[in-house]
């Protein structure tokens, strides 16, 4: 059953404390070391399996993926624009986050050290269990280390230099952000060596659970870690091995990655898990789990269009207008732009609602853009005022190690064999082939045109800017320059604020770290 990974994580409660790399004086309080219960804990493969799972739960609450991580990832980028009534939010995509106020990106760093804590739990603890299934080991422990590989990903990516836990201490350095990606690539390693290409063939207590950390994950996150370090020849062998696993390819509706209809399918490597069906009707806020949470999502009202939730986050024209660069083969807008964005196109109907009509008295609205990706929008749902979406949040998709892919082959000096990737993706979308339209492009070209190509396929999916930072493109002042034209929120950018800062707390109760330049 597909939620399966989910009935425990409540109710471990040796894995609920938050725990960060900083120390507070709640951080200071531990359990009774005479109580049975944690005596008695950490004994069998069932408990393994359970803390395991609570690993899992970091990814669901506020300061990760129900909400918190997806804006961090989002709204810098040229593809998505806010004016949140919120400071914090309006700050983050202003590049303006303020060290006086953690919010979102506090919360964030915060969960990943939670997360990174918990698996550190597994870690130390999975090894000493004697298990009858010795394969069922294997998959916890790789587990484990994929998200802990995740969590330190995210960490090292946006906060640059941060302590790299990988026991369990009191208190963890701070590390340069080189040693970071290199404890990120270890990570990611070990998983792909002890994780299988899925769960629909093993035996034991995880059999066919689907959202489970698979090779293919371990690896596409090894391969990214590459790129991200400009390691292209490790990158591309990488992302090779994934596609030369056989198990994913692209499906036929683009859409179908942003829906509950077609979840954990043949593009999906890794995703988050959400359901309306599994837990309360509580939000998730943090901190301790409790038995009245559910796990869904907060992201569709945030992201909603306007009177159907907050519309804290809304796409940009300089995306609307790039989706009008190309036709199709038969001369059609390219799918993407409807499945991306709702706009006042003909016959467009959101929430059961004509566009038009629905707007006619609010030429604002009527003439503005607003996200359609990951929205209950299909008539299900009246609106998303109930803050509890179910749709899983996709972290990676084949598609993407399709165009890093190709990415690699580029910058190893194989431009023409980047084609071929590239087309991959085009063809879904009916789109003209691209060695008829753009032939013989040298690689200074084929960079270029592979930013186009991941700015159509992957908005709204927190890339855009980790695209943009990788590249250099804000130390390049003609770059910087296009992107200000193109976003006036980049009109806000100074050199050290593409990193968030790390948060006071830490500051104050982690002795010798360095705040981030800029802030």
């Amino acid at each position: 059953m597909k939620y399966k990974i989910f009935n425990y994580i409540a109710v471990f409660f040796s894995l609920a404390l938050v725990t960060t790399s900083c120390v507070d004086n709640e951080d200071l309080e531990q359990l009774d070391p005479n109580n049975n219960a944690v005596d008695s804990f950490w004994k069998t493969d069932d408990d393994a399996l359970k803390g395991v799972n609570a690993v899992y739960g970091s990814l669901l609450t506020d300061g990760t993926y129900m909400r918190s991580t997806p804006l961090l990832l989002d709204v810098k980028a040229d593809d998505s624009r806010t004016n949140s009534p919120w400071g914090s939010m309006y700050n983050v995509g202003h590049f303006n986050s303020n060290v006086a106020d953690a919010a979102i990106y506090g919360w964030a760093y915060e969960t990943y050290y939670q997360g990174i804590y918990r698996a550190n739990q597994v870690l130390a603890n999975v090894p000493g269990i004697e298990f009858k299934d010795a394969a069922l080991k294997d998959r916890i422990i790789g587990q484990a280390y994929f998200l802990r590989g995740l969590f330190l990903f995210h960490a090292v990516n946006m906060f640059k230099n941060v302590p790299l836990p990988t026991e369990l201490a009191v208190y963890y350095p701070q590390k340069t952000q080189e040693e970071g990606w290199a404890q990120v690539i270890s990570d990611f390693k070990a998983a792909a060596e002890l994780l299988p290409n899925s769960y629909t063939a093993v035996s034991g207590l995880d059999a066919g659970q689907k959202g489970r950390a698979t090779k293919g994950a371990a690896l596409g996150y090894l391969g990214k870690t590459y790129l991200f370090t400009k390691d292209f020849v490790n990158a591309r062998t990488t992302f090779k091995q994934v596609i030369d696993l056989g198990v994913y390819s692209l499906v036929t509706n683009y859409r179908d990655n942003f829906t509950t209809a077609n979840e954990n399918n043949s593009e999906s490597l890794f995703e988050v898990q959400f359901s309306r069906d599994a837990g309360g009707v509580d939000l998730g806020w943090g901190g301790a789990p409790a038995s009245g949470w559910g796990k869904t999502s907060a992201r569709a009202i945030t992201y909603a269009p306007r009177a159907f939730g907050w519309t804290d986050v809304q796409p940009t024209w300089a995306l609307f207008n790039e989706f009008k660069e190309e036709k199709t083969k038969t001369g059609e807008d390219d799918p993407r732009l409807d499945a991306t964005i709702f706009y006042n196109k003909p016959g467009t109907k959101l929430y059961g609602k004509d566009f038009a009509t629905f707007y006619a008295s609010s030429p604002a609205d009527l003439n503005d853009l607003f996200c359609r990706k990951y929205q209950n929008s299909d008539g299900e749902f009246a609106d998303e005022y109930d803050w509890r979406s179910g749709i899983n949040e996709r972290l990676l998709r084949y598609a993407d190690i399709l165009l890093m892919y190709a990415e690699c082959l580029n910058e190893t000096g194989d431009t023409p064999g980047a084609y071929t990737y590239i087309q991959m993706v085009r063809n879904r979308v009916n789109l003209p082939d691209l060695s008829t339209t753009k032939p013989g492009m040298n690689q200074d070209q084929m960079r270029e045109h592979i930013g186009h190509e991941r700015f159509l396929e992957f908005p709204l999916e927190g890339h855009r800017f980790d695209d943009i930072r990788r590249w250099g493109w804000l130390q390049n002042q003609t770059k910087l320059a296009w992107l200000k034209a193109r976003d006036n929120e980049f009109n806000s950018y100074t050199t050290g604020r593409e990193y968030f800062p790390i948060p006071q707390l830490e500051m104050d109760n982690n002795p010798g770290t360095k705040q981030n330049d800029s802030y």
